[in-house]
């Protein structure tokens, strides 16, 4: 069994790099075309201040800062994404358990920090990627409908937890670090999903929830459930 590789967290977050250097250059090369032909100074500050605002709010989006979960993580299950509570529920999965869970939801805006990270330490099970649509990551009906990724990464207690990426009505892109067979811990990066999109963690019946609706969250900082030590294996696929 390979350990998964680490991902090297920047300021910037690597999804991001290519976007921003082209979009820099679009943008200087635009703020410069004006500054040498327009002879209207108020055009070109106008662009000049619409063209930064523009830049850095994307530049935020893409940051990426260093974390570490300050605590001793066994038998905790931590945010993935950053966040609020969407939805708190027992729903039927259908897609790999095929029976009841409780599914807790985390909708991230496009001013939240986008990378996602491992909920849980383990070995990764599953992973499987599903095109769809992409309705808006707070409706119910997003997370069956949409364009989402599907990991699954079962406890040293056999404890098995089900992470789904879900795209938005802006996200385009879901990134899936994950690979089936490899150890992952809740320090790493399991993900990212560009611009507006929703991560769904689906627990265990019986697991006690540690988060509310509408609470904010911080991926790889707040606790959202407490697995304790529960022996759960799926059924063979």
């Amino acid at each position: 069994m390979r350990r998964i590789k680490r991902i090297k967290v920047h300021k910037v977050h690597r999804e991001g790099t290519g976007l921003l250097l082209s979009m820099f250059t679009i943008l200087f090369t635009v703020n410069m075309v004006l500054y040498y032909t327009t002879g209207n100074k108020f055009i070109f500050y106008g662009v000049l201040a619409v063209s930064t605002v523009l830049f850095l709010i994307v530049l935020n989006f893409f940051r990426s800062p260093y974390r570490r979960f300050p605590f001793d993580s066994e038998g905790l299950v931590i945010a993935p994404a950053d966040g609020s509570i969407v939805a708190i529920e027992e729903v039927m999965e259908n897609q790999y358990f095929h029976d009841r869970r409780i599914q807790v939801s985390i909708f991230m805006s496009v001013f939240n920090v986008h990378a996602n990270w491992f909920p849980v330490n383990g070995t990764v099970q599953h992973v499987s990627h599903r095109k769809g649509r992409f309705l808006a990551a707070y409706l119910p009906k997003s997370c069956t409908e949409n364009e989402r990724s599907t990991i699954v990464v079962r406890t040293d207690y056999g404890v098995d937890v089900l992470t789904r990426q879900i795209a938005g009505a802006m996200a385009r892109r879901i990134v899936t670090y994950a690979k089936e067979g490899e150890y992952c811990e809740v320090n790493e990066q399991m993900g990212f999903i560009k611009f507006g999109s929703r991560v769904d963690t689906f627990l265990p019946l019986g697991t006690e929830i540690l988060v509310e609706m509408d609470q904010k969250v911080t991926g790889n900082q707040t606790p959202i459930a407490r697995l304790g030590k529960i022996t759960y294996t799926a059924p063979e696929k």
